[in-house]
């Protein structure tokens, strides 16, 4: 976020990002919108060209640390989350089954994956392996050091997932 000129901490993110999002869905929705906000201020907020979907398109967002998860449960439709060993990825979804339903919301899932389908095991193996055959080890690295740096909660899940093993890579057996 530095490098794009937000210099903004973790926590003040998501103060930023749950503001923005409770006045986008009002304005998605309809309203003309007047706010003054910790981070906003908006007078006479409105679209021109409403939205199809009502009350407004679903949103979808992810976020693995708490305050993510907890912008998530109480702002959006379609929570996101990344490939992780199945056993993880239940119990993070139904973490935030729990939250949303604290906040009196129910929310449907989506997770991001390289599903790779072919007629053989060897067949699949060799796509999977063409799809990576240009990235060898040190810029795997390199990506890896890039990311363990980032206070992002859900690259920190990645990178430890991978741990300096691509093998690692792979989150759950064919």
């Amino acid at each position: 976020n530095k490098g794009d000129g937000i210099f903004l901490s973790h926590a003040e993110r998501y103060e930023v990002t749950q503001e923005f999002l409770r006045i986008y869905k009002r304005v998605l929705s309809g309203e003309t919108v007047e706010h003054e906000g910790k981070h906003f201020r908006i007078e006479d907020g409105r679209l021109l060209f409403p939205p199809v979907q009502t009350p407004y398109p679903p949103l979808y967002f992810g976020g693995s640390s708490d305050a993510g998860s907890t912008v998530a449960a109480q702002e959006i439709d379609k929570y996101l989350t990344w490939g992780e060993p199945p056993a993880d990825v239940e119990r993070k979804l139904d973490g935030m089954r729990e939250l949303a339903q604290k906040a009196g919301r129910k929310l449907s899932f989506g997770i991001r994956l390289h599903v790779i389908v072919r007629e053989t095991t060897e067949e699949a193996w060799a796509a999977a392996d063409r799809l990576i055959s240009r990235l060898d080890d040190a810029t795997i690295a390199s990506a890896q050091k890039v990311f363990a740096r980032m206070d992002s909660v859900g690259q920190a899940r990645m990178s430890a997932l991978h741990g300096g093993n691509r093998a690692k890579l792979e989150i759950a057996p064919n």
